[in-house]
């Protein structure tokens, strides 16, 4: 592809973000305006990554991934999406803006045929949509590129038309293809009616698998549930403002709904959601894109949208001085002991820049609309109200024959997440959706590892492996003072082994939660429906903290650094310690954890109930 850059293009380059190399020598964008990080930091970004496409094409390698291979099934739209920003916002003009749209054009073309699948196809249409509405789309692509894109970017692909069931897709893919349905119409391309149909199955759900809470389950009412349960509405509502449609009253209810779990859960460092699956950068924007179409719509109070712009720009300092690498001229998810599932796999790098900027530029123009985004927040007002916040919720995502909720505890300017949302297939075995208090530099799960963090597995004589990962009934909660305390029970154990949970009644057990200021209490009793033999008990806790010293009796460690000063355990014989900096799996979305503290029982009878419990300490 010829060589070819644009003024703008020249000057992003220049003003694109070059911090030296060292993250602590990085000038932080904390205490700026949300326009001013925009127009700084995350706009250049973007349009370095035009540049790079344009001048390198197919052969493109960013941080020495290819990123034209195929594997990033969503790319074509992707650029698609971020390139109409840059088209279309006015800074372009003459001859820079036609030399702009023959990039796109070529680029189009180059990327025509290339898998571009579910999401691929909804970032390609709101750019096709966005170019129309500026008057640039003939001159973006050319007629044939346009006719081939009507073809291929359709709904059906993933969605059975006579039934509209999904093909082998969670949940929240019914929003994807709803929004597929819309963007054609919009464009002229098919009728109102399937994407009427789209948006009434979405709520059907949300009505069938949660109506009464609001929160979408990932399953078919299996009860799994995660960032995206509580941003679907959210994306959702702003399609609706965007394609002039009618919010409902329920819809806003359960926008509120979604509100309330977002605001307990802000804290001063920017970051979002602590559990399940492709969090990262995308849980800090998950709180973004709710909040701003709850502002859009008037479902935060006035105090709420002054609070709710702080905390954006807060989580948009984040992402440019803590998720973005200098080094790699990319945001990071993969490397130097982060940790993102395969799903996010650095195949998709330029992909994952792209969502993300424009998750960034999307929530950042509805401030500026909202006239917040070229004012300095009140940073001061944000951190006493952080304070003033409720110090413990507990929120209901479901209630039946399995209880699905999430305990959000505050202390301080700390917070705290203990998901008990984990049933269903895929997720079950994996630690980010155990039911364990997630919170930012003390407790993290690791992508898709099935390592035994701070929830007992145990292995019985037959070689069975369970856990008390996905049956949780009778939640309840209340305060005692200071403190927290929750409570619930499984009669069955997961049994672990198979993509779905399979219920086995050998074992049960009561589990309580003593939540209170500076530490996090859990008690387990295990109760044997019948004497078992040879079971071996194995715990961890991987940790941030190191220089870990074990106590003279094995039941305690003491740490020298880090957020966790103690970790203390009951019903455990022996104790290890290890230093795990290097392990590739015990890694967080944010980084490296540091050290690995093994638990293990065995037990040559097991015919009476057995306590385990352990007490973890913070600074």
């Amino acid at each position: 592809m010829p060589h070819v850059k644009s003024t703008l293009i020249a000057l992003a380059v220049t003003l694109s973000i070059s911090c030296p190399a060292r993250a602590a020598e990085r000038e932080s964008h904390v205490g700026l305006t949300l326009q001013q990080i925009v127009d700084g930091a995350i706009r250049p970004h973007l349009a370095y990554l035009f540049e790079r496409i344009a001048t390198e094409g197919s052969d493109l390698r960013l941080d020495g991934v290819p990123v034209f291979d195929g594997r990033d099934k969503f790319l074509p739209g992707k650029i698609a999406k971020g390139v109409s920003y840059l088209l279309t916002d006015g800074s372009l003009d003459g001859e820079a803006l036609e030399r702009a749209l023959a990039d796109h054009r070529r680029i189009a073309a180059m990327t025509l045929e290339q898998t571009n699948e579910s999401w691929g196809m909804y970032y390609y249409l709101s750019a096709l949509r966005k170019l129309r509405d500026a008057g640039l789309l003939e001159r973006a692509v050319d007629p044939a590129t346009l006719e081939r894109l009507r073809e291929r970017l359709d709904w059906r692909a993933f969605v059975r038309e006579d039934d509209l069931t999904l093909v082998a897709l969670p949940t929240n893919y019914y929003g994807v293809a709803f929004t597929i349905a819309r963007l054609r119409h919009l464009l002229g391309w098919e009728s109102a009616e399937a994407s009427e149909r789209l948006l009434a199955r979405t709520i059907e759900h949300y009505r069938t698998h949660s109506g009464e809470y609001g929160f979408s389950d990932e399953t078919e009412g299996e009860g799994r549930f995660d960032r995206y349960s509580v941003l679907l509405i959210g994306e959702i509502c702003q399609h609706l403002v965007d394609y002039g449609m009618e919010t409902t009253p329920e819809l806003r209810e359960w926008l509120r709904s979604a509100v309330e779990v977002v605001l307990v859960g802000l804290g001063p460092e920017g970051a979002g959601f602590q559990f399940g699956r492709s969090i990262g950068p995308y849980a800090d924007t998950a709180y973004l894109e709710v909040l701003t179409a709850a502002a859009a719509l008037d479902v935060l109070s006035s105090h709420e949208k002054e609070m709710a712009y702080a905390f954006h720009v807060r989580a948009a300092a984040r992402f440019v001085d803590f998720w973005y690498d200098p080094q790699m001229r990319s945001v990071n998810l993969w490397d130097h002991g982060r940790r993102t599932d395969t799903y996010r796999g650095k195949h998709r790098i330029l992909g994952e820049n792209l969502s993300l900027v424009h998750q960034h530029l999307y929530t950042a123009a509805i401030w500026r609309r909202l006239g917040f985004a070229q004012r300095p927040p009140d940073d001061a007002a944000f951190m006493s109200w952080l304070r003033a916040l409720p110090r413990q919720t507990l929120t209901w995502f479901a209630r039946g024959e399995h209880d699905r909720a999430l305990v959000t505890y505050r202390d301080g300017l700390r917070v705290v997440q203990l998901p008990i949302v984990n049933g269903g297939p895929s997720q079950h075995m994996h630690n980010p959706y155990f039911a364990i208090p997630f919170s930012d530099e003390l407790v993290q799960g690791s992508a898709n590892a099935t390592f035994p963090q701070l929830l007992p597995r145990f292995t019985l004589a037959d070689g069975s492996q369970l856990t008390a990962a996905a049956y949780a009934r009778g939640i309840e909660a209340h305060e005692d003072g200071d403190a927290f305390i929750v409570e619930f029970e499984q009669t069955e154990l997961d049994r672990l082994g198979e993509r779905s949970p399979i219920p086995d009644d050998r074992l049960s057990v009561r589990t309580t939660y003593l939540l209170e200021p500076g530490r996090f209490t859990r008690t387990d009793v295990y109760t044997p429906r019948e004497a078992l033999t040879d079971v071996r008990i194995e715990m961890e806790f991987s940790s941030f903290s190191e220089n870990g010293r074990l106590s003279d009796d094995g039941r305690r460690v003491d740490f020298a650094s880090g957020a966790a000063r103690t970790f203390e355990v009951e019903g455990f014989t022996s104790l290890t310690l290890e230093a795990i900096a290097d392990d590739p799996v015990r890694r967080a979305p944010t980084g490296p954890m540091r050290t690995r503290i093994q638990c293990v029982e065995t037990l040559a009878i097991f015919d009476a109930p057995v306590t385990l419990r352990w007490t973890l300490a913070w600074e």
